[in-house]
């Protein structure tokens, strides 16, 4: 068999943007009609597109006034709403260039990503001032412009025009989730947003004005930043935002009371929902055509519980920073449950062996290695790769030209000389119906020797009286005998999983049930673990380097 480099078809796409984002987004509602529709809606407050561009381009007065020019550096540290949308607008109207960084993280993180970026200006919330020491301040409650009628806003100074720009020029920086040391810039010019929404809004979701979304995943992330700001502005549709986490009970409100047409989340946050869903649940989701995951590996056997209780396919695609957003994708059109769907249009992948050489189809016509890209958005840093991205991601591509997706390179362990995969054997146990979250890393024992240890999150915590299969720990049933955390470790150290578990391979394992989550909120293996002070923080980095940190993945 010949090594095969497989790329979609070349695709017409949308006009590329030739100038400034702002300016073409502001005169694209104004062409289309779409001035008075409802571009974000937060709260009880609507936002049509035309008060966002408005908003936008009197904050742009506010930098602009304190000195920001082309070309400088603007660190947004804000929560999701409509502040975050008009600065990171305003920014753009001034040819700077805004660095989207979570206002979650730590002062350390905060100073590490402003000094790297070179931020000439900080903005963020109350309480994050002494994070920014030594760079330009201003709080988000000193921008007026963002959220007062015009006219409150009395002898402003007029908006300045929009910075003449070209498609390749610095628009925005994310940062990557530093899974390998420190978080690295890429930087994304403002062509990028368009061709975000003309190859995964249009060719994938079939996204238009009628639509309102909703993302689980933040502005900040790639994910978010394509699902949330770039797919309603270049299609006329509406958003829904909120600042705070979201969970089950959340969702359920912002869908049904915004009937939200496209949720995007990640299998965490899914697997909550599932797992919280009580009587007349599913009634909040009557409204969703498709539901999209992202952000890490979606296990089948959670993929077909998220679509009977949605309703709707669940279309699972892959992303990364450096691509801005999704570069293979199921679509509305073309679904392959367990897989990530066919290369996004314009976008090409290769699967590679260790030595960076193509691999070669196998005899049954697929190959596996690791997965490398190229496309119009992917940022690489290394102009000797020619364009090409090493995702770190394994993949197998099918004989039907699909891909799945087995784990990340680094995801194999080491354990007793034999090479295992830890999500394989998460997958056994999390069909063990008193497990609701599971997480595998390979830690040393007291004697040094590397051992597999699975840290659990019991669907009722150990000891705890729970309903039985509609969504408990106690397969029992409500009457059934409490569930413990020796009874529990007994168990899964048995558990088949329905089938041949991978302890075929001889490897030694330690099962840890450490978690104890309350049946509401979100309890997480990965910080419980990190929290345990006994080597199990490996397991923190190792859930990182699945992907994109999210939301879900603290």
């Amino acid at each position: 068999m010949t090594a095969v480099s497989v790329s979609a078809p070349p695709m017409p796409i949308g006009p590329t943007v030739s100038a400034n984002v702002a300016a073409h987004l502001a005169a694209l509602a104004d062409r289309r009609g779409w001035s008075g529709r409802a571009a974000f809606l937060e709260g009880h407050r609507v936002w049509t597109h035309g008060e966002v561009h408005d908003r936008a381009e009197r904050a742009a007065t506010v930098p602009a006034g304190r000195g920001v020019a082309a070309g400088d550096r603007v660190l947004l540290a804000l929560p999701d709403g409509i502040m975050w949308v008009a600065t990171f607008l305003a920014a753009a109207r001034l040819g700077a260039v805004a660095v989207l960084v979570d206002p979650a993280l730590t002062a350390d993180d905060h100073r590490f990503m402003a000094e790297d970026s070179r931020a000439a200006m900080a903005v963020s919330g109350p309480g994050l001032q002494d994070h920014f020491d030594g760079v330009p301040w201003l709080g988000a409650d000193q921008l007026p412009a963002l959220t007062g009628p015009p006219a409150t806003l009395g002898s402003a100074a007029p908006a300045p025009a929009a910075e003449p720009v070209t498609a390749a020029t610095p628009l925005y920086i994310q940062y990557t989730s530093g899974t390998t040391g420190r978080p690295k810039a890429v930087v994304h010019s403002h062509g990028d947003v368009a061709a975000y929404h003309d190859l995964v809004g249009q060719e994938v979701l079939d996204i238009g004005p009628a639509d309102v979304s909703f993302s689980v995943s933040k502005l900040f992330y790639a994910y978010g930043f394509g699902n949330a700001f770039a797919f309603p502005l270049f299609s006329g549709s509406a958003a829904v935002l909120t600042a705070d986490r979201p969970g089950p009970a959340l969702i359920d409100d912002l869908v049904a009371r915004h009937r939200v047409t496209l949720l995007y989340s990640v299998p965490s946050s899914y697997a909550a929902l599932v797992d919280e869903r009580g009587t007349g649940h599913a009634a909040c989701f009557a409204s969703v055509r498709a539901a999209v995951s992202a952000g890490e590996w979606l296990p089948p056997a959670l993929g077909e519980r998220v679509v009977e209780l949605l309703g709707v396919p669940v279309l699972e695609q892959i992303g990364s920073t450096e691509a801005g957003h999704a570069f293979c994708a199921n679509t509305v059109w073309d679904n392959a449950p367990g897989t990530l769907g066919r290369p996004v249009p314009r976008f090409e992948l290769e699967l590679r062996d260790r030595e960076g050489g193509v691999v070669a189809d196998g005899a049954d016509g697929s190959a596996e290695g690791e997965l490398w890209v190229r496309g119009p958005t992917v940022v690489t840093g290394r102009p000797e790769d020619g364009g090409w991205l090493a995702t770190r991601d394994r993949a197998r591509r099918e004989r039907d030209g699909t891909y799945r997706h087995p784990g990340r390179v680094d995801d194999l362990e080491m354990v007793g000389g034999i090479t295992v995969s830890p999500l394989e054997v998460e997958e056994v146990l999390r069909q063990h119906p008193a497990v609701r979250e599971v997480a595998v890393a390979a830690v040393p024992d007291e004697r040094g020797a590397t051992r597999l240890r699975a840290y659990v999150v019991p669907t009722a915590a150990p000891g705890d009286r729970a309903a039985g299969p509609e969504g408990s720990g106690n397969p029992d049933g409500p009457d059934g005998p409490a569930v413990d955390e020796e009874t529990l470790t007994a168990d899964l150290s048995r558990w088949p999983g329905g089938g041949s578990p991978p302890t075929r391979r001889r490897a030694p394992y330690a099962w840890w049930p450490r978690c104890r989550a309350p049946r509401r909120g979100s309890c997480g293996a990965m910080s419980s673990a990190r929290a345990a002070g006994d080597g199990s923080h490996r397991l923190a980095g190792r859930a990182r380097a699945r992907g994109p940190l999210t939301d879900f993945e603290r």
